[in-house]
This record gives structure tokens, C-alpha cells and sequence, in this order.
């Protein structure tokens, strides 16, 4: 049985137990939420060396870093390096989206490296490998496309990100409404470019519960995703987008129908303004499905700082009920991110889903920030360090920073607010 069928059974199964644990609820609230889709739990059947999250309503904020070999020069040493930083900082998951070189190799690394559920978008081989082939990606056979994805699967990878709802209507559409950006998707221009030159419907729509079949064979979390998301502000909730999440909405229906974990990949690029907005439709018109965002970076103009762009979006996301962060580098539309980059792409997310899930109320998530407080108040140096989210930059400048480690900071020294009130109330306070 899938975890799906197992909820609806009113069974519990040892991942349901253990995001439980995990989260400090009662393990029924996750079978519920599984049972009815509001919940995932991404992870493969044939996948062993994983420790299961649990992403959706009524849980912490999950975020995922994304790494893969693009170019000539990529290594999968160096993208190792990179998913070792990331689940060192506190990433949830991670995404593998190799576009080139040796691509079942570093799916197969990743799998063996990482103990996050892992992610991948099946697209990128398939049209790497008919490009290989054929000398272009618009040859690719449909078949050859649906073997990628269970060769994927048969590896143990626990969710795939699949363009099933980019159909030819909405493509017509995109192209009627005159957008800045047509499309920023990778995986959706060369799909998009499959069906134009081909003549044809988008195969993952037509052939969805073949998908699907795959999906629940292994036990896989599908996640849906969007093809039309805006790659601009000027684009943000046009009509090309919002008809694609209404067709969004329906495959949701019949992923849960067929016994399938679902959820829903969410815009790019979004105006402060329209955020809320974005996130309620999403969860209207797909019934509660986990809505992944991507960011979403609110500005176009923060090349080089697109992370803390992207931070602002998703605290903002997070609050709106947005229950899945994808994070956004420093290096974002300008090139590949580097360790350090992903560390700190990691660590910005992190803050953002803890500052939306404070915002909502979750259970808990003022519990850390009183510690810390309670920290600060007392001068408690090694504390405060210990409930940073990042106590290894936090030790760092502390260190490098302060002349005197047992008492105030560096900023304020001996005028230091904390110290003074102490001495003034009579209250005691702790020294490192």
C-alpha cells in the first residue's frame, strides 16, 4: 500500500510515526492530513538511508536545496561537496537537476549521499539524453521520456517534478497576453518547444495516469510543476499561469484518487502584493495539495543578493500557507552557486520558513526565539551561539568581532543596553 491508501485504511505507518516524532504532534494528525492530501511525506519504497519529513498543513515549514552538474566543466565531487553544506546548514530535502555529463551517476551519488528525500525533474535527462541521440531534444520519444522517469523512480528517487499541466491552450494563451518573459522554465521551454515542433499535446497531461502508475508503483510524491510560472513582476498572476494551476487543480484530484502523494510547485518571480493572493489560489484551486514555491524573489532588480530577495518572499509565502521552500542562491540568474553560496542560500530559506511559520502561529516556532531572548538577556554568549540558526557564522563573529567574549557585544561594549538594565534592576546575569 502507498502511504496514501495506508492513511485512508486509518493505518499508520513508520513515517507517518516518525514526522511525528519529528514534529511534536500526534501521529493520527499525520495520518489525517495524508489521508486527505494536505500532508506528504516524500519517499521512495526502494529508498533506505532516508529520514522522513513531512511537508503540509499544520507542520514546520520544510525548505529544499537544488544542486547538478551543468556544463562541461561540472564535477560531481563538487556537487557532493555542495549537498554536504547543504544538509549540514539544515536543508530538508534535495533536489537533483543535472542537465548534463553523467546524469544517472550523480542521481545515483546523490541518493547514496544525502539522507534528505531527493527530488528530480525527469525532463532534463530525457531531453539531454535525445539531444545526445538525435542531435536535438524536440526528437525525443514519448516513450523514451516516460523510461527516464522510471528509471528515475527505480533508483529510489522520492519526489519528481513533472510539467504535466503545461498544455497547448495555455501555451496559445502565453502567447495571446504578450508576456515580458514567455517562459523561464527550463524544463518548460524544451517541453514547450517538444510540443510546437512536434504538433503535439503535452504528453505528461495525456498520458498523466501513466505518471501516475509509476508514481504509485513506487510510492513516489509527484510534484506538479509550473511551466507558466512568472519570470518577471509585469507577468505575475496573468492568465496564462492562473489557467495552468487550475489544470493544476485537477491532476491533484486524480493523484488522490489513484492512491498518489501530491503537491504543487509554486511562481518565480512575485510582487509583495500579489503574494498572498498567490499562495490562497494555489490552495483553493488545488484542494490544500503542499504548495512548493520557488523563492519567490520579489523584485527583479537584486541581482547578486536574489537569496535575500527570496527570503522576504518566502517568510511572506510561509505565512500565506505556503508549506515547502525552494532556496534561492546569491548567484541566482547570474551563474552557478558555490559551496559557500549554498550554505548560505540554505540558511536565508531557513529563516524565512521559521519567520512564516512564527507569523502563523505554529506550535512551538516562538519557543526557540523566547530561548534565545532569554539568552541574550542574560549575556549568555555560549547560549545565544547554540540557538543561532547558523551558530557556526554566529561563533565566527563573535570571535572575530568582540574584545571582550564575556560580557557585551562589539556594537555597544560597555553602553550595552542588556548589561546596564542588569546592573540597574539588580538582576543577575550568566558570563561565558
Amino acid at each position: 500500500m502507498t502511504q496514501v491508501e495506508s492513511a485512508l485504511q486509518g493505518v499508520i505507518t513508520p513515517e507517518m510515526e516518525h514526522v511525528a516524532g519529528q514534529e511534536g504532534i500526534n501521529a493520527d494528525f499525520v495520518r489525517q492530513g495524508v489521508g486527505v492530501g494536505t500532508i506528504v511525506i516524500p519517499r521512495n519504497r526502494k529508498r533506505c538511508n532516508v529520514s522522513a519529513v513531512g511537508i503540509g498543513a499544520g507542520l514546520r515549514t520544510k525548505v529544499s536545496a537544488s544542486i547538478g552538474l551543468y556544463g562541461e566543466q561540472a564535477e560531481v565531487d563538487t556537487e557532493v561537496e555542495k549537498i554536504r553544506a547543504a544538509v549540514a546548514a539544515g536543508t530538508d530535502s534535495i533536489m537533483d537537476l543535472s542537465v548534463s555529463g553523467d546524469i544517472d551517476r550523480m542521481r545515483r551519488v546523490t541518493l547514496a549521499t544525502s539522507t534528505t528525500p531527493v527530488g528530480t525533474l525527469p525532463l532534463y535527462q530525457a531531453v539531454a539524453e535525445a539531444a545526445k541521440k538525435y542531435g536535438s531534444s524536440v526528437k525525443m520519444n514519448v516513450d523514451e521520456l516516460f523510461e527516464v522517469i522510471e528509471r528515475q523512480a527505480a533508483d529510489g528517487v522520492d519526489f519528481l517534478a513533472l510539467h504535466c499541466g503545461t498544455t497547448m491552450d495555455i501555451v496559445r494563451r502565453a502567447k495571446q497576453e504578450g508576456r515580458i518573459d514567455p517562459l523561464v522554465s527550463y524544463g518548460g521551454s524544451h517541453l514547450i518547444g517538444w510540443m510546437v515542433h512536434n504538433g503535439r499535446e503535452n504528453p505528461l497531461y495525456e498520458q498523466y495516469d501513466r505518471v501516475l502508475e509509476i508514481a504509485r508503483k513506487y510510492d513516489i510524491t509527484v510534484s506538479l510543476a509550473d511551466g507558466m510560472r512568472p519570470g518577471c513582476l509585469a507577468d505575475s498572476l496573468d492568465g496564462a499561469q492562473v489557467h495552468e494551476l487550475v489544470i493544476l487543480g485537477e491532476l491533484v484530484r486524480r493523484a488522490r484518487e489513484a492512491g498518489v502523494q501530491i503537491m504543487v510547485k509554486g511562481p518565480g518571480h512575485v510582487p509583495l502584493n500579489h503574494l498572498k493572493a498567490t499562495v490562497v489560489l494555489q490552495r483553493s484551486l488545488c484542494k490544500g495539495a503542499p504548495y512548493f514555491v520557488f523563492g519567490p524573489v520579489v523584485t527583479d532588480i537584486a541581482a547578486g543578493y536574489d537569496h535575500i530577495s527570496a527570503a522576504i518572499g518566502g517568510a511572506l509565502s510561509a505565512w500565506a500557507g505556503a508549506a515547502f521552500l525552494c532556496y534561492v542562491t546569491a548567484s541566482e540568474h547570474l551563474g552557478l552557486p558555490n559551496v559557500e553560496q549554498v550554505r548560505e542560500g540554505v540558511v536565508a530559506a531557513r529563516i524565512a520558513a521559521h519567520a512564516g511559520d512564527l507569523a502563523k502561529g505554529h506550535p512551538g516556532a516562538a519557543d526557540w526565539d523566547l530561548e534565545l531572548s532569554k539568552a541574550r538577556k542574560l549575556l549568555n554568549w555560549k547560549k545565544q551561539i547554540e540557538l543561532a540558526i547558523d551558530p557556526q557564522r554566529a561563533e565566527y563573529m563573535r570571535k572575530t568581532r568582540s574584545e571582550d567574549s564575556s560580557k557585551a557585544c562589539a556594537m555597544c561594549g560597555k553602553y550595552c543596553a542588556m548589561d546596564l538594565v542588569s546592573n540597574y534592576l539588580g538582576t543577575a546575569k550568566l558570563s561565558c
